[in-house]
C-alpha cells in the first residue's frame, strides 16, 4: 500500500467480497501497479482526500488490486489502462468503471453509484461482453492468414513515422519480427524509431510507450521486463536479418539493463517504475535515487526474458546472455514449477496454472534446448506443456487460468495473445522432440480463433507468423551438439522462425515438410542448404 492514501484498503481476496455481501454494499476496485506514475499520483491527490476516504469507507468495500500479482482480475477489470477505478457488486458483476480519476471526478463517480446501489441493488452490475460469448470463432489455418497479416503491416504501416498506429505508438515489437522476415524496410523504420525515441541511452532498457505519433510527444517511462525482453528478441532479430550493428548493440544495452538493474541475484525483478528521473542527464541521476524496482520473480516475465536471452546468444554468441538467460530459467524451473504446473510467483498468494505462465516458461526451455542442448530442458517443458493441454478447452483454445474464483474470475477468457505464444512454443516443442502431438494441438488452438482473421489488425501479425510456420513448417535444422561450428552456424540462419536441434550427429542436416537436405559438414554447407530450403510462402520465397 501506498504511504500517502488515506483508504482502508482491503486486499484482493474472498475476504473483501465476503464482507461486501455482508454489509450489502458495493466494491470499489482500485486496479494499480508498482511501476504506475498515475497510480502514484492518483493515490498522493484523490485518495488522499480525508472526506472522500471517509465517504469510501462508509458505502463500499474498497480493495487494492495489483495488477501484476493478480492477472486475472487485470484481464477483467480493466478500463484501459492504469489505473483503472471500477465499482463492481459483491458476485463481481460491473457497475460503472474509469481510469485515473480527480477527487472531483471521484467525487462524482461515489453519488453516482450511491444511486444506482440504492436503486438497483445488485441489479446495476453487468458482465462486459467478452466474458459473455466467450467461444472463439473457428476456421481453417491457410496461407491466406499470412498473406492476411502482410498486407494489414502495409496498411497500417506509419509511412511518416515509422511504426503502427496513428495516436499513441507502442513498440509492437512481435509485429516487427513478422516484418523483419516479410517486410524488412518496414521493420528497420521502426527499429529505428523505437531506438530514437523509447531506449534509455544512459542506462540501458526500453521505455513503455509515446503518447503521440510522431514518438516524441509525452513518453511513459516505466520499465517493464516482458516488455524489455519482447524488445530485446526484436532488435535481435532485426540483427540477424539485417547485420545492423546498432540493432544488436541496442539489444545488448538492454540485455546489461536486465541483469543488472532488474536482476534479484536469482532472476529478472517485474519492472522499474516510470517518472521525471529518466529525464535528467547522466550527472543529474549520479546525485538521484532511482525509481523503485519491483523485486518479484513473475513466471512469465522469466520465462520470455530467458526465451529472448537465449536467442540473442545464439546470434551472438553472447556469453553473458546465455549465462544470464540459464540462470533465471532454472531459478523458475525450481521454485515456481511443480508436476508441470506454473505458480505465478513465490507467494501465499500466488495464483497457479495461468495461461501465460506456462506459455512463456515453456518459451524459454525451448529456446534454451536449442541454444544448450540441456536435457532437463526438455523434460520440464514436456511437463508444462502436458499440463496445459491437459486443460484445453473443447473448442481447441486454452483459458486464461483455472475457471474459478471470487468476481468474474469464474468466467473464462480466451486470450488471443497467451494462445498464440503457446501455439508457438509447441511447435517448437514439437520439431525438439518428434512429438506429432505437440503440433496438432497447436493446429487446434491455431483454428479456434482462424474464422476471426479478417478482424484482426497488425497489432497481433505474430498470429500471422504462427499460422505460416503451422502451414509451411518451420525450418528445421538438426546439428551436431551445442557449442559446435555447425550449430553456432544453424542459429545464424536468416530465419528467426526457425528451430535448431543439437543432437549427438556429426553433421547438420535441414528439414522442412519432411524433407531432409543432404548433410553439410561444413558452415558453409549448412548456410547453403538453408537457402536452398524455402517455403512456397505469400512472399514467393
Amino acid at each position: 500500500m501506498r504511504d500517502e492514501t488515506l483508504v482502508e484498503w482491503r486486499e484482493w481476496g474472498e475476504e473483501a467480497f465476503a464482507e461486501a455481501r455482508a454489509q450489502s454494499k458495493p466494491l470499489l476496485l482500485s486496479l494499480s501497479a508498482s511501476w504506475c506514475v498515475a497510480c502514484d499520483e492518483m493515490d498522493r491527490t484523490t485518495y488522499a482526500d480525508p472526506r472522500l476516504a471517509g465517504h469510501l469507507k462508509e458505502s463500499f468495500v474498497p480493495v487494492r488490486v495489483d495488477v501484476d500479482r493478480q492477472p486475472r482480475a487485470r484481464e477483467r477489470y480493466n478500463m484501459g489502462g492504469f489505473p483503472s477505478t471500477v465499482f463492481c457488486t459483491p458476485e463481481g458483476e460491473i457497475i460503472t468503471g474509469a481510469g485515473y480519476l480527480s477527487a472531483d471526478g471521484l467525487r462524482q463517480a461515489i453519488d453516482t453509484v450511491r444511486e444506482t446501489w440504492d436503486a438497483k441493488g445488485t441489479e446495476a452490475g453487468r458482465i462486459p461482453r467478452a466474458l459473455q460469448n466467450p467461444d472463439p470463432p473457428r476456421g481453417a489455418v491457410t496461407a491466406e492468414i499470412e498473406a492476411h497479416f502482410v498486407e494489414q503491416v502495409a496498411e497500417a504501416f506509419d509511412g511518416e513515422f515509422g511504426g503502427w498506429g496513428t495516436d499513441a505508438k507502442f513498440p509492437l515489437p512481435r509485429t516487427v519480427e513478422f516484418a523483419a522476415k516479410r517486410d524488412t524496410e518496414r521493420a528497420s523504420r521502426t527499429l529505428q524509431a523505437i531506438q530514437a525515441h523509447l531506449y534509455d541511452t544512459y542506462a540501458g532498457g526500453f521505455y513503455r510507450y509515446a503518447t503521440n505519433r510522431n514518438w516524441a510527444g509525452e513518453i511513459h517511462r516505466e520499465k517493464l521486463t516482458d516488455e524489455n525482453a519482447a524488445l530485446v528478441r526484436a532488435f535481435a532479430t532485426g540483427y540477424l536479418h539485417t547485420g545492423e550493428e546498432s540493432y544488436r548493440d541496442t539489444a545488448r544495452g538492454t540485455i546489461e539493463y536486465l541483469t543488472t538493474d532488474l536482476w534479484t541475484g536469482d532472476a529478472f525483478a517485474g519492472s522499474q517504475a516510470g517518472g521525471d528521473y529518466y529525464t535528467l542527464g547522466p550527472a543529474e541521476r549520479e546525485e538521484a535515487d532511482p525509481p523503485a524496482v519491483d523485486e518479484t520473480v513473475y513466471a512469465d516475465r522469466n520465462g520470455l526474458a530467458a526465451n529472448a536471452l537465449f536467442r540473442f546468444a545464439g546470434y551472438t554468441d553472447d556469453e553473458r546472455a546465455r549465462t544470464y538467460a540459464e540462470r533465471a530459467i532454472e531459478h523458475v524451473t525450481d521454485t515456481l514449477v511443480s508436476d508441470g504446473v506454473v505458480a505465478h510467483f513465490d507467494g501465499p498468494d500466488a495464483e497457479s496454472g495461468l495461461l501465460l505462465d506456462g506459455a512463456r516458461v515453456l518459451l524459454g526451455l525451448t529456446a534454451g534446448t536449442q541454444a544448450t542442448g540441456e536435457a532437463s530442458y526438455l523434460d520440464t517443458a514436456r511437463e508444462i506443456a502436458d499440463a496445459l493441454r491437459a486443460r484445453q478447452a473443447d473448442d481447441g483454445a486454452f483459458l486464461d487460468g483455472p475457471a474459478t474464483g471470487i468476481g468474474l474470475l469464474d468466467r473464462p477468457l480466451r486470450p488471443l495473445d497467451a494462445n498464440i505464444e503457446l501455439a508457438n512454443a509447441l511447435i517448437d516443442l514439437a520439431a525438439l522432440t518428434g512429438e506429432a502431438s505437440y503440433r496438432e494441438t497447436a493446429g487446434e488452438t491455431l483454428e479456434a480463433f482462424a474464422g476471426a482473421t479478417e478482424r484482426m489488425g497488425a497489432d497481433v501479425a505474430e498470429y500471422g507468423a504462427v499460422c505460416a510456420r503451422h502451414v509451411y513448417d518451420p525450418l528445421v535444422i538438426e546439428t551436431p551438439e551445442a557449442g559446435s561450428d555447425l550449430h553456432r552456424a544453424a542459429w545464424r540462419v536468416a530465419d528467426h522462425e526457425k528451430v535448431v536441434v543439437p543432437s549427438g550427429r556429426s553433421d547438420a542436416v535441414v528439414v522442412r515438410g519432411g524433407e531432409r537436405s543432404e548433410p553439410a559438414v561444413t558452415p558453409d554447407e549448412l548456410l547453403e542448404r538453408a537457402s536452398e530450403t524455402r517455403p512456397e510462402s505469400v512472399l514467393g520465397e
